[in-house]
């Protein structure tokens, strides 16, 4: 597949060098691309990142992120995948959206996207290589079916077993999730790392 990363940072980076290493073309996007460097794939705009991919990932930080995508317009995301990683917090580790969710608010500002959330409820390092811990739970949340599930292929290039990967339902679900960072930051205080995540048994 052909994935634009929307990002440049840790968790982009993480992203992208995974999903290189399971065979997929990464292009990273970037306010300033000639300023990256060499990040192991070609870093190019954020509009390009966009508009020559059909699979769009959201690691830009999460309370700028509703600016940024909207910044590069809606029209280009008609028909992505839209796949949506980011947390939105405040400086002092405050929900930007307590009512709603970043996924929310990136499916209305951009209609004709296929918006999904996961990957946020642990540390990207954990996501990316769910075999280093005895397994654990991923969750996703999405309104398009056909995004759900090329999502949950790039889910299972990382190691994802079925009965891991969660579907929460709706995009709207994806407000549970993302309040999951809040129980994940005092998680991590408490235990002193971040290499932890939960699990869902029934």
């Amino acid at each position: 597949m052909q994935i634009g990363i929307l990002g440049t940072g840790n968790v982009a980076q993480t992203l992208g060098r995974r999903w290189s290493a399971a065979g997929h073309r990464i292009t990273f996007g970037s306010r300033d691309p000639a300023s990256k460097g060499t990040l192991g794939a070609p870093v190019t705009s954020l509009a390009a990142a966009v508009a020559e991919n059909d699979i769009v990932v959201n690691a830009t930080p999460g309370s700028a992120s509703l600016e940024v995508l909207d910044g590069i317009g809606a029209a280009p995301f008609a028909g992505k995948v839209l796949v949506d990683v980011a947390n939105a917090v405040t400086p002092s580790f405050e929900l930007v959206y307590p009512n709603s969710s970043l996924a929310e608010k990136l499916q209305a500002a951009l209609p004709e996207a296929k918006v999904v959330k996961t990957m946020n409820t642990a540390a990207m390092s954990v996501m990316t290589e769910p075999a280093t811990l005895p397994p654990t739970s991923v969750f996703m949340s999405g309104d398009d079916a056909g995004a759900k599930a090329t999502v949950t292929s790039l889910l299972k290039d990382f190691g994802w077993a079925d009965g891991s990967i969660v579907d929460l339902g709706g995009i709207r679900s994806a407000r549970g999730p993302e309040h999951c960072i809040l129980i994940f930051a005092a998680l991590m205080q408490s235990l002193g790392t971040p290499r932890f995540n939960i699990r869902i048994v029934t």
